[in-house]
C-alpha cells in the first residue's frame, strides 16, 4: 500500500488542468500510479515530467535504453519498474528470452558485446554509483562519448524512479501483474 495518496484525475484537472492534460497527452491512460503519487507535488511532477521526457528522447538507441532501465529494475528488485519497461523492451526489439535473461546477463549468450558492455554499467552505477574504470573503458569502446553520456544519465534517472517508487510504495497497477 502506498504511503501517500495518489491524487484522482478529476482532483489533478480541476487543481491544475494544464498538468492534467499534460499528463493525458505524454502518459498512458488510465494514469499510472507513480505520476498519481506525484501529483501530490504538481510542480515537481511537472519538472519530472520534462526530465524524463529529455532523457526518453536521447539519442541512445532504444533497446540499449532499455536493458540499462531493466538492469536497473533487477539490480533493485523493483517489480513496478520491471513490469512497466517489459512492453518497452519488446517494441524496442529486446526478445522474450532476452528479457527473462537479464538478470544473469554476464553468463548468457543471447546478447552482443555493446548491450553486456551496456549492462554491466547499468548494473555497475546502480549497486556502486562509481563506475569502474574496466566497466567504463568496456562500454566506451563501443558508444560514442555522447552515447556515454545519455546512458550514465538513463541510469541515473531510472535509478532515481525505483528509489522514489520504493520509498513512497507505490503499487503495481492491476494490469501489470
Amino acid at each position: 500500500m502506498a504511503r501517500v495518496r495518489y491524487v484522482p484525475t478529476s482532483e489533478i484537472k480541476d487543481g491544475n488542468s494544464a498538468l492534467f492534460e499534460r499528463l493525458q497527452r505524454e502518459r498512458k491512460v488510465p494514469t499510472a500510479n507513480i505520476f498519481l503519487a506525484l501529483a501530490n507535488t504538481p510542480a515537481i511532477l511537472d519538472g519530472f515530467l520534462t526530465y524524463a521526457n529529455s532523457i526518453r528522447a536521447s539519442g541512445l538507441s532504444a533497446k540499449l535504453r532499455e536493458l540499462a532501465i531493466l538492469t536497473v529494475g533487477h539490480c533493485t528488485k523493483s517489480e513496478y519498474e520491471i513490469a512497466h519497461h517489459h512492453s518497452h523492451g519488446l517494441k524496442a526489439g529486446i526478445s522474450e528470452a532476452q528479457l527473462a535473461a537479464i538478470p544473469d546477463f554476464e553468463t548468457s549468450d543471447l546478447f552482443n558485446e555493446e548491450e553486456c558492455a551496456v549492462m554491466a554499467f547499468a548494473k555497475d552505477s546502480t549497486l556502486n554509483v562509481d563506475v569502474d574504470q574496466s566497466i567504463w573503458d568496456q562500454a566506451a569502446a563501443l558508444l560514442s562519448e555522447k552515447e556515454m553520456v545519455e546512458l550514465a544519465m538513463n541510469v541515473a534517472w531510472y535509478n532515481s524512479g525505483v528509489r522514489i517508487m520504493g520509498a513512497l510504495k507505490i503499487d503495481l497497477e492491476e494490469g501489470y501483474r
